[in-house]
């Protein structure tokens, strides 16, 4: 059975911009422009965020999986998936 998780994560904020994520002292910016899979999605469904490792951010009521560093640097990681996420509107 795995032991509680010490790697903090917590929503701060959505606007219709995109949304703010503190990682332990991090604070980090998602713009749908680059995180579309969010837009749309209730905020239940984006605050429900898991963080299992240092790197690894992973959504479970929305099936999404982030690292931190996608999130630090999203033009490093130009593949970007197309489609609506099951349950999710899209704008």
């Amino acid at each position: 059975m795995p032991g509680i998780s010490t790697f903090l994560v917590e929503i701060t904020n959505v606007s219709r911009h995109g949304l703010w994520l503190l990682a332990g002292d991090e604070e980090l910016f998602l713009p749908f422009e680059h995180f579309p899979w969010f837009r749309g999605a209730s905020i239940e469904r984006i605050s429900a965020v898991e963080r299992p490792t240092a790197d690894h951010l992973h959504w479970p009521l929305l099936d999404i999986d982030l690292s931190i560093e996608s999130i630090r640097n999203p033009t490093a990681f130009p593949l970007i998936a197309r489609g609506a996420i099951k349950g999710v509107r899209t704008l």
